[in-house]
């Protein structure tokens, strides 16, 4: 009787063997990045220190990414993705049919916001500081903007007058305004709302501007 010829599983492609490496030292070099700029903030971050951190030459970092910029920007990009899915899980049970549950969604928004602010104050502080030589991105921006939607939503249902420009306009100014108080807080400046009133005194605003005493 003939011996049947095992049958070899089929070799993934080179394409896709060499796409999946480079992935994965993307993901690897991103991570490099981030715990540096933890520990020593953005200033000393260094093409040629996240080259040895992942094991390749410095002319192979510019075959994963295109400069530093980029770098960064994909740095920040995980940053809000991490931001994105925190405001989903504070706030994503909230109901919001009424302007008194919208107010009390903004709140909560602004709450989680100083508490991933606090969390993660080198990463959080780098969205702010990094300084793009080109144009951002089209899908950089996009990223920012979709964020705006846990502001822009519920203040929607507060201020149903406002039309859509106007409405965009409102939720700047308004993340503007928790943003500078929060920022200042954690920079620890001289005219700083002291730390264990932070909560409040946002929640506050937010509700002032929401014209709730």
């Amino acid at each position: 009787m003939p011996t049947k010829t095992p049958v070899k599983a089929s070799a993934k492609p080179a394409s896709a063997t060499t796409a999946d490496r480079r992935q994965a030292q993307l993901g690897a070099l991103i991570s490099a990045a981030e715990k540096r700029i933890c520990e020593s903030g953005t200033h000393g971050l260094k093409a040629r220190d996240l080259a040895a951190d992942i094991g390749v030459a410095l002319g192979g970092l510019y075959n994963i990414v295109q400069d530093m910029d980029a770098l960064l920007l994909l740095v920040t990009a995980r940053t809000q993705g991490r931001l994105d899915a925190a405001f989903a899980q504070q706030t994503g049970h909230l109901p919001m049919t009424s302007r008194t549950e919208a107010v009390e969604r903004l709140v909560a928004v602004a709450e989680t916001y100083l508490r991933f602010a606090r969390e993660n104050l080198p990463l959080w502080r780098m969205m702010f500081e990094v300084r793009i030589s080109a144009p951002l991105p089209e899908w950089a921006a996009q990223d920012q903007l979709r964020l705006f939607r846990y502001v822009g939503e519920p203040l929607s249902v507060v201020m149903p007058h406002l039309s859509a420009e106007a409405l965009t306009v409102r939720a700047r100014t308004l993340f503007s305004a928790v943003h500078g108080v929060i920022y200042i807080g954690l920079e620890e400046r001289l005219i700083a709302v002291p730390a264990q009133q932070q909560a409040e005194e946002i929640s506050w605003l937010v509700r002032s501007a929401c014209g709730v005493s």
